[in-house]
């Protein structure tokens, strides 16, 4: 079966225990780069889809993942959310705009 995408680290060693094989490649930094992005939106879009907290949680970890390619530390990450937070708010009180005149 054919899948041509990023895998978490520890997937090849869970398909040889499978008796399995994996055909495998380690990407270079242009490829890992597009890689995340791709998976940030296949995570994003199967938890849209199943609402399952495990999909939700797939998508912390690329972020992770993206922070850390950028050299952008969790604490950094963490210190502009809450910048944008205390600016514009989050989306607790649900609002939606509709228009603006």
């Amino acid at each position: 079966m054919k899948y041509d995408k990023l895998v978490r680290d520890n997937i090849p060693e869970i398909i040889k225990r499978d008796g399995k094989s994996a055909k495998i490649h380690i990407a270079d930094d242009v490829e890992y780069d597009k890689r995340l992005k791709e998976k940030l939106l296949e995570e994003a879009n199967e938890f849209a889809r199943s609402g399952n907290p495990e999909e939700l949680a797939d998508v912390l970890e690329v972020v992770y993942a993206i922070a850390i390619n950028k050299n952008i530390h969790k604490v950094q990450l963490e210190s502009i959310v809450q910048k944008k937070r205390n600016e514009k708010g989050s989306f607790e009180k649900r609002i939606v705009l509709e228009e603006i005149r």
